[in-house]
């Protein structure tokens, strides 16, 4: 008899079913990279990833993230490591030791292991193809992807249950930006319902936002997938050998023409930037 991956889930070593948070929230995996060299910081990173250099005394850039996880009642976590990731390592095993995995709460570290291939990861988007196996085995009804190494306080379960109620395919968190600064960013279009029209990375003329002709709409790298789209589109995006195998530059734009793809402005309730 052959098992569905929620049967084969169920059998993992690891699995559990979370009793944290709400149905939406506990049916939820954030993915958490944390690979990244950080170049342009050579001075805080020649023995350390970006995620793990220092933030106000013992803290770390990649709490974070995994704070603004755990106050918004996600749970069931994964980091995945790749450059010199000893310092980071050290530190979540410290720091994030208490999670109760007998109730469903975990932050999971996957070093890279070249699973798929003996290639490393060969950007953002192969990082999860090359752990596909593991994320299945979690058995999540919608997945988290967030960059490790940015500074920020988000409630991520607003954009969860947002994603939840529009039907979206993939939900991207976005903030405003000045238009003369948003060539360093990915840039999107939407309509009137946010839904996202066009998404082009680092564009030498961003497009204006309606009615605000000084401003661009930018990604945050926060990414919320269904496990139906996820899986579908990293298979697909694993076997274009001209792809460069990133979110912002292959996995979006690919998403935008065919799936329900909408953006997530990241504003207070007076419609103010919440950053």
């Amino acid at each position: 008899m052959t098992m569905n991956y929620q049967q084969q889930a169920k059998n993992y070593r690891y699995y559990t079913d979370s009793n944290v948070g709400s149905e939406v929230t506990r049916k939820t995996l954030v993915i958490v990279l944390a690979g990244g060299a950080g170049s342009r910081l050579m001075g805080l990173t020649r023995w350390r990833a970006k995620p793990a250099v220092p933030f106000g005394g013992k803290y770390r850039i990649i709490d974070f993230a995994l704070s603004n996880c755990v106050n918004s009642g996600l749970r069931r976590i994964s980091v995945l490591t790749q450059y010199k990731s000893h310092s980071l390592i050290r530190h979540l095993q410290r720091a994030w030791g208490f999670m109760r995995a007998e109730i469903g709460e975990f932050v999971e570290l996957i070093p890279a292991q070249q699973r798929q291939s003996t290639e490393w990861y060969r950007g953002t988007a192969d990082a999860l193809y090359q752990n596909l196996d593991i994320i299945r085995r979690h058995a999540p009804d919608n997945v988290i992807v967030l960059g490790g190494d940015h500074i920020y306080t988000m409630d991520y379960s607003k954009m969860l249950y947002e994603h939840v109620k529009s039907g979206a395919d993939l939900t991207v968190g976005c903030i405003e930006v000045p238009r003369k600064d948003a060539t360093e960013f990915g840039v999107m279009s939407v309509d009137e319902e946010f839904r996202i029209t066009k998404f082009t990375e680092k564009p030498a003329d961003p497009a204006p936002l309606p009615g605000k002709p000084g401003k661009s709409l930018a990604s945050m790298g926060i990414y919320i997938f269904t496990k139906s789209y996820l899986y579908a589109s990293l298979i697909e995006d694993a076997e274009d050998h001209d792809s460069a195998h990133d979110f912002g530059k292959n996995i979006l734009p690919a998403s935008i023409p065919n799936c329900s793809v909408y953006a997530y402005p990241f504003v207070r309730k007076d419609g103010s930037p919440a950053y």
